[in-house]
Formats: C-alpha cells, sequence, structure tokens
C-alpha cells in the first residue's frame, strides 16, 4: 500500500510541475489549443487521473471506513453538481462545468487524504512550496527581460507588458493570490532552505511578485492576501510569526522594486509616467453581483441551471445597461444563481467539514518541537484563506490557470488537516471475514469503473464542445463582435442561442 502511495505522491510532483510550466509559461506552450484551452485540457486531464488514482488507494486500504467518512461531505458536493444539472439534461454541453467542479473537488480531498496518510506527509507541501518558489524566480528574471525591452521603447505604462504570459492580468493575479503566502515555505521547510543563494534567489522571486502585484493594482489578490495573514495570526499566534516575517521581508522587498523599478528608473526614461493606482469602486462588479442575486432566487433552491449566466434572460435594468462578462465576478453567486442555494449549503458542509479538522491539528502542530507541520499549515492556510476571499470579486474557481495551481494548493492544504492516521501494508484486512473483503472490493471496483466511465463521457462532451466553440468563434468574431467574455473556453459568450445569421449551416459544417 505505502508503495501505491509513493507513486501517487510522485504523479502529484510530476503534474505540479507540468501545472506550473504550463499556466506560469503558456507562451512557450508546446500544444496547439491555445494557452487558455491548454490549461483547461490540462486541467480534465489530471483532475480525472488523481480521482482515479485517489479513489484506487483509499478504496483499497485498511482504514476503509475511516475513509468513507472523511470523503463523505465531499461526495456530497459532487454529486450536487451533477444532480441539480439533471433536469437541464436536454441542453447543450450541460454537463461540461458540472463535471469539471465534481471531479475537481473528487480530485482535491482524495488525493490529500492519500498524502496525509503517507509516512512522510509534509514531503508533498514542502515540495510543492519549491517548485513555486523556483516558478516564481524564473518567470520573475524573465519579467525583468520584459522591462528592460519596455522601456527601451519608452513605454509609459508597463503594464500592458507586466505581467506577461496572460490572456487577462487579472488571471495572474489569482495564481499571485495562490502563490506568494507559499513562498516563505521555501526557505522555512526543507534542506534548501540551509543554503544562502536559495534563501536569496526566492526572495528576489518573491519581491520581484509583489512588485508585480502593486503595478497591476490587483486589489483582490492584497485583501486577500491580507486576510489571510490575519487570520492565520489570529488562530496560530506566535507559531506563525516566523513564516509571517519571510512574508513581511519578501513585502519590503517587493515595496523597494517597485520604487525602483516603477518609479525611479523609468522617471529617466520616460517623459510622462503612468502609473496604475487602486480603484475606490466596484469596476463594475456591482450590477452582475445583483444579477447573480436575483437568478439564484428564481427558482429558488435549486438556481437556473449550468451555464445559465451566458444564456438566461436578463432580470435588471442594472445589469442591462451595464457591460456583460461571461460570470458574475463572484463564484459563490455564480453557484447559487446556476446551481441554486441547495449547492452553497453542500459547500457549507464541506468547508464546515474543514474547519473542525484545522481545528483539530492545530494544537497539535503547535505543541510540536519541530515547528515545521505548524509553518506548513500557515502558509498553506493563508493561501486557501487569501484564495477564498478573492474568489468572492473574481473567477479564481472558474479561470483554468487558477483552478490549475488552486488544485495542487488544497491538496497540499487538505493532507496538512487530516488527523495522522497509517496505512497497513495489507488492504482490507479490518474484519477477518472473507464475504466482508469481497464485498468491499467488489463496491471499490463498482467506484473506480464509475468513475472511470464518467471521466471519459466529460471528456467526451468536452471534446465536443471545444470543437464546437472553434467552429462558433469565427462566425462569432466577424458577424457579433462583442468582445471576448472567458467562460469555460475563453471565447466564453458561448453557448448562444440561434445564431442570427446561418445557424442551420454551423451545425451541419464539417
Amino acid at each position: 500500500m505505502h508503495k501505491k502511495i509513493s507513486v501517487a505522491r510522485s504523479s502529484l510532483f510530476l503534474f505540479s510541475l507540468l501545472a506550473l510550466v504550463v499556466v506560469l509559461f503558456s507562451d512557450f506552450s508546446p500544444f496547439s489549443f491555445g494557452g487558455y484551452a491548454d490549461q483547461r485540457f490540462l486541467l480534465v486531464l489530471i483532475c480525472g487521473l488523481l480521482s482515479f488514482i485517489s479513489a484506487e488507494i483509499l478504496f483499497s486500504s485498511a482504514i476503509y471506513k475511516e475513509n468513507i467518512k472523511i470523503l463523505a461531505p465531499t461526495f456530497v458536493v459532487s454529486m450536487a453538481f451533477l444532480v441539480l444539472a439533471l433536469p437541464f439534461d436536454e441542453q447543450n454541453y450541460v454537463w461540461v462545468e458540472p463535471g469539471m467542479f465534481a471531479f475537481y473537488f473528487l480530485a482535491i480531498c482524495g488525493s490529500g487524504l492519500v498524502i496525509a496518510h503517507s509516512r512522510n506527509a509534509a514531503h508533498y507541501t514542502i515540495g510543492f512550496s519549491v517548485l513555486a518558489a523556483a516558478g516564481c524566480f524564473i518567470y520573475g528574471a524573465m519579467s525583468i527581460n520584459v522591462y528592460l525591452f519596455a522601456l527601451s521603447d519608452k513605454v509609459a505604462n508597463l503594464v500592458n507588458f507586466l505581467p506577461w504570459g496572460f490572456v487577462n492580468i487579472r488571471y495572474w493575479s489569482h495564481i499571485a493570490t495562490w502563490l506568494l503566502p507559499l513562498l516563505p515555505l521555501a526557505v522555512l521547510a526543507g534542506p534548501l532552505g540551509a543554503h544562502r543563494l536559495w534563501r536569496l534567489l526566492v526572495a528576489i522571486g518573491a519581491g520581484l511578485w509583489w512588485w508585480i502585484l502593486f503595478m497591476s493594482s490587483s486589489r483582490g489578490s492584497m485583501l486577500g492576501i491580507v486576510f489571510g495573514v490575519v487570520l492565520v495570526l489570529v488562530l496560530l499566534g506566535r507559531t506563525a510569526y516566523p513564516w509571517a516575517k519571510v512574508l513581511l521581508q519578501h513585502l519590503l522587498l517587493g515595496i523597494a522594486f517597485w520604487v525602483v523599478l516603477s518609479l525611479i528608473i523609468p522617471s529617466f526614461i520616460v517623459d510622462e509616467l503612468q502609473v496604475r493606482s487602486l480603484k475606490t469602486d466596484s469596476s463594475g462588479r456591482m450590477p452582475l453581483f445583483i444579477e447573480a442575486w436575483h437568478m439564484s432566487l428564481q427558482n429558488f433552491p435549486f438556481g437556473m441551471g449550468p451555464q445559465s449566466w451566458l444564456t438566461h434572460e436578463v432580470i435588471t435594468s442594472t445589469y442591462a445597461n451595464s457591460k456583460k462578462l461571461g460570470h458574475p465576478h463572484n463564484m459563490y453567486l455564480m453557484w447559487a444563481a446556476e446551481y441554486g442555494w441547495i449547492l452553497i449549503l453542500a459547500l457549507a458542509g464541506l468547508v464546515a467539514q474543514a474547519i473542525r479538522c484545522f481545528w483539530q491539528v492545530r494544537g497539535v502542530y503547535k505543541r510540536d518541537e519541530d515547528n515545521t507541520r505548524a509553518l506548513l499549515l500557515a502558509g498553506y492556510t493563508a493561501s486557501v484563506s487569501a484564495a477564498l476571499l478573492h474568489a468572492g470579486v473574481s473567477a479564481v474557481f472558474m479561470a483554468p490557470g487558477s483552478m490549475l495551481i488552486g488544485l495542487f494548493v488544497l491538496i497540499g492544504f487538505w493532507s496538512l488537516i487530516q488527523p495522522e492516521a497509517q496505512m497497513d501494508d495489507e488492504p482490507l484486512t479490518v474484519d477477518g471475514r472473507l464475504g466482508l473483503r469481497k464485498k468491499r472490493r467488489l463496491l471499490a471496483m463498482l467506484v473506480l469503473f464509475a468513475i472511470a466511465i464518467g471521466w471519459l463521457a466529460w471528456l467526451k462532451e468536452v471534446w465536443v464542445y471545444y470543437e464546437d466553440m472553434r467552429l462558433d468563434e469565427e462566425h462569432y468574431f466577424s458577424e457579433v463582435g462583442e468582445g471576448i467574455l472567458p467562460r469555460f473556453w475563453f471565447h466564453g459568450n458561448f453557448p448562444r442561442e440561434v445564431l442570427e445569421s446561418g445557424s442551420q449551416e454551423l451545425n451541419e459544417a464539417p
């Protein structure tokens, strides 16, 4: 059994490395679908594989009953997405997004539980923070190169070029929300922290990311990280001080980079320096929030169906007169509008379980003589808390890059908050009765079969959706021309009702 867990952990490292490369360096992606679609397809593949691998391990372990109990709230959430989509089965592409969310939560909680049961559970969380720090440093160093080229062309507004590699500046800020609280862990936990050069590289990478964050003025990221830090200090107290100290050092270095790179140096080169300022308004989000709220009450408590935000008749005059987007810039209101408040209730149950588990391990970690696990808990808790707050004003759990990075952060967090329980090498030996073991093996096989069939069916739906989106894309940009509204795909104003012209020809096109 431990060999299986070791293989699963190695797979997680490989998947997380691939995700970081595809998200941070999408401009160099070897795939041909485009950065946004590459990330979505990778998310689909990884979620399916992790769900299957983790289910195979957990359902064949000696602590079978405990695993079922822990995974019960996750199963409820995943099934809620699918069951609440059933009344809308006749609509096109109805299973694409419910399938994504269902497998996403299964992959997080299943993989996190597997890592928690391994003999060296902290290795994954340490390893991911090291990979994240290395990726941030490389991205930051390449950003300096872009910065120098922009200055050589006397560009006044650097935000037009930085951050680079993302189709939207806010998609980069999602990644910053997830990763910046983890970077101190790369020097506080693990063997690399003893090397001065590594600490310097991590600090430079983190400082450059803070600089880009200030330059892009992402309020969602800033408020999210502040919230995460305050929450961690309140919950963990002095135990989290070393982590907070390093994070503060990174922040101060980022401020120094911002003063030098965004103010002092450009002032000698550019005639009229442009500095992006923090806005104090809602940036047009309030009409979207109000519309989503009214949608959630239309078919209370079941919602208006998957992707109904794209297809529903506008309810409020404020939204009718405002700009249209592929989502309401609030994940919770979007889920309530499309899947109903029943889903929100199921999600609240999963969050309650996470809070209870956190509270159980909090005292244990604080009493450890070695505070490594407490520091890991601080960093991952701050990251997850920041992202959850940020999701209230942005598509943190819809943008594929954010979902990919968040997948591995949430797996790490879930593994940290699980009570210690080592798996025995002999599977299904809790009860000596052969009949019971056979029944459990049969149930495990049925679960794995259901996951495999469900994943393949979902993958087929995603591919059909992609092909139809690309087919529709040319007509949309040439005839409709309302701009890009990212949702599941980057061309997100889709599915749509009968096209203005040629819908029959579009459906019959090869």
